[in-house]
C-alpha cells in the first residue's frame, strides 16, 4: 500500500515540473523572446546615432580597421561642431516656438469642435465627427501646394508665424478625434445636474469637463507636439532662411553639402533633436496610456 501511494505522488510532482518547464519555455518564446526584439529594433538606431555622433572622422568609414558597431576614442567635436559653428541652437529654438505655439492653437480648436459635436447633440454630430477625422487622413504632400499658395498671399513666407498657422490644419483633425472619444467617456449626468443648477455651457466646459479630461488633453497635446516637432515638408517649403529653419530641416539642409555627409554632425543633430520628444514622452506616459485606452474603449 505504501509504494503505491508513493507512485502517484512522485508522479504527480513530475508532472508540476514538467508544467512549470512548459510555461517558463512558453513565457520565453511567447513573450520575453518577442519583446528582446522589439527593444532591439526600438534601440538600435538610438545606439547607432550615439555612438556615431561620437566616433572620430576616421572610424565613420573604415570599417576593415574598426568595428561598425563600437567606437574607440571617442570625441566630441561633432558635437562642439554642431552647437557652436552651425545654427543649430536656433533651429532647436525655432522647433520649440513652433511646435508648443501650433500645439496650443489645435488643442484650443479641437475642445471646442470635440465638445460641440459630442455633448451638444446637434443633428449631423457624427457625420461632422466624421468628416473631421477623414480630414486627417487627406496627406500633407497634397495640402502643402495651396497653403503655398496662400503663405506667399499672405506676406508670411519664410517665417515661424507660416508654420504656427499651417501646421494645426494637420493637428486639428486628429486631436479632435482623440478628445471627441474622451469626452464620451465623461457621463452625461453630470452635465445635466450643471444644467438644471444653472450653469452655461462656458462654464461646464471649463468646470466640469476639461478637469475631468486633463488625462485627454494631455495625450492630445502630447500627439500634437510630436507631429508639429518632426514635420518636414510644411517647413521645408514655407521656410528659406538658416535662421528661421527647424531642427528637421536644417539638419538634413544644412550639414549635407553636395555629396558631402557630416555623418557625425548629422547624428548628434538627429540625437539631440529626438531627446526633447523622449523626455516628454517619459514624463506624461501614463496619461497618455489612461486617455487612448479612454478615448477608443467605446
Amino acid at each position: 500500500m505504501t509504494v503505491q501511494t508513493a507512485e502517484p505522488a512522485i508522479m504527480s510532482d513530475d508532472i508540476v515540473g514538467m508544467s512549470q518547464h512548459d510555461t517558463m519555455a512558453r513565457k520565453i518564446l511567447v513573450i520575453y523572446l518577442p519583446l528582446a526584439v522589439f527593444l532591439f529594433v526600438l534601440l538600435f538606431p538610438f545606439y547607432w546615432m550615439a555612438i556615431t555622433a561620437i566616433k572620430p572622422n576616421d572610424q565613420l568609414t573604415n570599417y576593415a580597421a574598426h568595428s561598425p558597431f563600437w567606437v574607440v576614442g571617442p570625441t566630441l567635436d561633432h558635437i562642439k561642431y554642431l552647437l557652436f559653428e552651425t545654427s543649430y541652437p536656433g533651429w532647436l529654438w525655432n522647433t520649440i516656438v513652433v511646435s508648443t505655439c501650433s500645439t496650443v492653437i489645435a488643442l484650443a480648436a479641437s475642445v471646442f469642435a470635440a465638445y460641440a459635436i459630442e455633448r451638444i447633440r446637434f443633428t449631423g454630430a457624427r457625420v461632422t465627427g466624421l468628416l473631421v477625422f477623414l480630414a486627417y487622413l487627406i496627406p500633407p504632400s497634397i495640402l502643402f501646394i495651396p497653403l503655398a499658395f496662400i503663405v506667399f498671399q499672405v506676406g508670411m513666407f519664410d517665417s515661424k508665424l507660416a508654420l504656427i498657422l499651417t501646421y494645426p490644419t494637420f493637428l486639428i483633425p486628429f486631436c479632435t478625434w482623440l478628445l471627441m472619444g474622451y469626452f464620451r467617456s465623461i457621463p452625461f449626468e453630470l452635465e445635466e445636474s450643471a444644467l438644471v443648477d444653472g450653469a452655461t455651457r462656458w462654464q461646464i466646459l471649463t468646470k466640469i469637463v476639461l478637469p475631468l479630461a486633463v488625462p485627454g488633453l494631455i495625450s492630445a497635446g502630447i500627439f500634437a507636439f510630436t507631429l508639429a516637432w518632426n514635420e518636414f515638408i510644411y517647413a521645408l517649403t514655407f521656410i528659406q532662411s538658416s535662421e528661421n529653419k527647424t531642427v528637421p530641416v536644417g539638419v538634413l539642409t544644412e550639414l549635407v553639402r553636395g555629396d558631402v555627409y557630416e555623418w557625425g554632425s548629422l547624428m548628434a543633430g538627429a540625437l539631440l533633436g529626438s531627446l526633447p520628444v523622449v523626455i516628454l514622452y517619459s514624463f506624461f506616459v501614463d496619461y497618455y496610456v489612461s486617455s487612448m485606452t479612454g478615448a477608443v474603449k467605446e
